[in-house]
């Protein structure tokens, strides 16, 4: 149950910082409450549809993953329908749902390694070599399909994340040899893509050296850095931190690691990365005792579609790389991701109880085998 208490204690922690952030920020106006009850109640949720998503065999995963994918697909296609889109921060990529904004990028992160699970091994079995088709089908043409609608809204981190799930997928199904072409040209299109369009150079131009212009493309990557500074080893103290005072955009969300940084400091960051570490080393097992390459596949696709988000988050706000606008799963503010992440969490344990099951039924044939070559033996 490790697999499942390390994103409670996860989510917790996310609690305690929104909840932080959320009283010293709201407390002159609005209700300081309700950002932290909104997160209480997407965790509720998303914890409810983990226990759905048990109830459900793998096999039915495998069965509807085509579908799946194409819902998830097309709604990420409506985002760019007008009026049915929502834009903020310049880009189209939520569509209102009554009650709450839903981000289609989280459901194609959750339905993607299920699609591609199936479709690299089903056909692996009708394919007798690997050559350049086995990669061109189904991995370039899924990426191909996510990135057009994903760079028009415009989401390059989405389009960086999507292909990233698809290739560790493909490697670890079909080998090194195509996907590293593979990567070769997508670092190329990246380049031409931040490039071509002025509004990603500045924020290229911000990430190289955001002190040329501190006070706009500059300022959320200084405060940032900023907030981890005043953090120190052990922290200020919660609900201390001088970047709660509406220093640091975003603090809830994309920014939230920095807050963290500076209310606990480095112990407090390190504890979450060991947390994420933990989580991962366990999955593991679920992966590594998976009785059939569909469900090793799936393990796989999730486990990165939850840690990839998770090491984007931390390179871009601890300036490593660009930030990308992804979210730190199970900690950050939002309904999106936090139903997603829970129903990832769902198939997994799934995965878990097939691979025990299974494993009691290899023992229990053992048993009947070795007992039948007894009788045998004790009859001659």
């Amino acid at each position: 149950m490790i697999e499942v208490i390390i994103p409670l204690i996860l989510s917790g922690c996310g609690m305690i910082m929104i909840s932080s952030l959320s009283l010293r920020n709201n407390m002159t106006s609005g209700n300081p409450f309700a950002p932290p009850l909104r997160q209480f109640q997407f965790i509720g949720l998303g914890i409810t549809l983990m226990f759905v998503c048990m109830c459900f065999e793998t096999e039915w995963f495998r069965k509807n993953s085509g579908k799946l994918f194409f819902v998830s697909w097309l709604l990420l296609v409506l985002t760019l329908i007008p009026g049915l889109g929502v834009k903020a921060g310049g880009a189209t990529r939520w569509l209102a749902v009554p009650g709450f904004r839903f981000q289609p990028l989280e459901f194609v992160l959750l339905t993607l390694p299920i699609f591609m699970a199936k479709r690299l091994n089903e056909e692996e079995v009708t394919l007798s070599r690997k050559d350049w088709h086995t990669f061109l089908s189904p991995t370039l043409t899924t990426i191909a399909l996510l990135a057009v609608p994903l760079l028009l809204q415009p989401n390059l981190g989405g389009t960086i994340l999507v292909a990233s799930v698809c290739f560790v997928m493909h490697i670890e199904r079909r080998g090194w040899k195509y996907p590293l072409i593979g990567i070769a040209l997508g670092i190329i299109a990246v380049i031409i893509l931040i490039w071509l369009a002025p509004y990603r150079m500045r924020r290229f131009n911000a990430f190289w050296n955001p002190w040329d212009d501190p006070t706009d493309t500059g300022y959320q990557i200084i405060q940032g850095l900023v907030a981890f500074a005043n953090g120190s080893l052990t922290g200020v103290g919660i609900g201390k931190g001088l970047q709660q005072e509406k220093y640091l955009p975003e603090a809830d969300t994309d920014y939230i690691f920095p807050a963290i940084g500076e209310e606990f400091g480095l112990v407090g960051t390190m504890f979450l990365v060991i947390l994420y570490a933990a989580w991962t080393w366990r999955v593991f097992y679920i992966y590594k005792n998976a009785k059939n390459s569909f469900t090793k596949s799936l393990a796989l696709g999730l486990t990165a579609s939850v840690i990839f988000p998770m090491f984007l988050n931390v390179a871009g706000v601890t300036k490593l790389m660009p930030l990308t606008g992804i979210p730190v799963p199970f900690i950050s503010w939002g309904g999106s991701s936090m139903l997603c992440m829970w129903a990832k969490i769902g198939i997994l344990m799934t995965i878990k109880a097939e691979n025990k099951e299974n494993t009691e039924k290899d023992k229990d044939k053992k048993k009947k085998i070795t007992k039948k070559r007894e009788i045998n033996n004790g009859h001659s």
